[in-house]
């Protein structure tokens, strides 16, 4: 008997032709949306009394035929890498930082930093952007990154407290017995071997770091949606709105995707035990969802530290 037919029924014939109809059906369905989507696009429109052509004529994309454009685009788009270059560091310090205060044995340094952390993740990341704006007048820039480096790294933090805490009591144990105390233990054995573990996690929510940058937009800094869809857009007028939305969201994904790539491969590099397969699969399904990925540390960790020791 099969490991699969033990947890399901087998699909027989009237089932599996069902699944392809509905298979078939689905897919008609789609290249139909998308078609419709791109003849409305495609057909001109009514403006103020003027027919302007769709939105794929070529006079509403020759603007990228101007390197002044190309080089506006660029602006926007180095801001935005270095906002989130600037925060990524700082939320992995920060998260170090809070990692090693939540899982102290002083219950009055652990016990305050649980609750600050539980503040700081409940907190929107745009309404503390404008607290740090408006209170502390830092600027844009460091109202983006300020905010970004204390949300990200409450996370980042979690998941590196639940990496520690998953790990074997041998190895503390180990390290206590050649003579280590327990911050050196922490620090020279399980804390690198957590953050190992974890890092694919770490790197997922970098990508999510990236991402939040665009509410710099609310706070005035100049990242790649303001300097397209407000500043080009404002001065080429609506005409250019499409294009541009297109040749941003393109220039996201281009970034976005190659982060998450390379997290699903750092996930494979770092799997460690066993199969590469299987630890590959379970680093790619972790790093989807940081948040969800940190709870299962957790539930995890309760389960190597609870008195059965199972």
């Amino acid at each position: 008997m099969s490991g699969s037919s033990v947890l399901f029924d087998a699909p027989g014939p009237r089932a599996r032709r069902l699944s392809l109809i509905g298979s078939i059906i689905s897919l008609i369905l789609i290249i139909a949306g998308v078609v419709w989507i791109g003849l409305i696009l495609a057909a001109p429109r009514e403006s103020g009394g003027i027919t302007l052509p769709g939105m794929f004529d070529a006079s509403r994309w020759d603007i990228f035929t101007d390197p002044e454009v190309w080089s506006f685009i660029g602006e926007g788009v180095v801001a935005t890498l270095q906002a989130a270059a600037v925060a990524a560091v700082g939320a992995i310090l920060l998260g170090i930082v809070f990692s090693l205060m939540r899982s102290s044995l002083i219950p009055w340094v652990r016990i305050p930093t649980a609750w600050l952390l539980e503040f700081f993740r409940g907190m929107p990341v745009l309404l503390m952007m404008l607290f740090i704006l408006l209170v502390a007048s830092t600027g844009a820039f460091w109202a983006v990154v300020i905010a970004l480096i204390i949300y990200n790294g409450t996370l980042i933090g979690e998941a590196l407290r639940a990496g520690l805490a998953a790990l074997p009591r041998g190895q503390r144990e180990a390290a206590l017995s050649v003579g280590m105390r327990e911050f050196q233990s922490k620090m020279l054995v399980e804390f690198p071997q957590a953050f190992r573990q974890m890092l694919p996690i770490i790197v997922a929510q970098l990508v999510v770091l990236l991402k939040d940058t665009s509410l710099g937009y609310i706070v005035g800094y100049q990242e790649i949606i303001r300097t397209n869809m407000n500043v080009l857009g404002s001065f080429f007028g609506n005409r250019y709105m499409f294009s541009l939305f297109v040749v941003t969201l393109v220039i996201y994904l281009a970034i976005n995707l190659t982060l998450s790539w390379f997290a699903r491969w750092l996930a494979r590099r770092t799997a460690s035990g066993g199969t590469r397969g299987a630890a590959a699969t379970k680093g790619e399904i972790d790093t989807e969802d940081p948040t969800n990925a940190i709870r299962i540390a957790g539930a995890d960790a309760e389960a190597r530290t609870d008195g059965t020791g199972r």
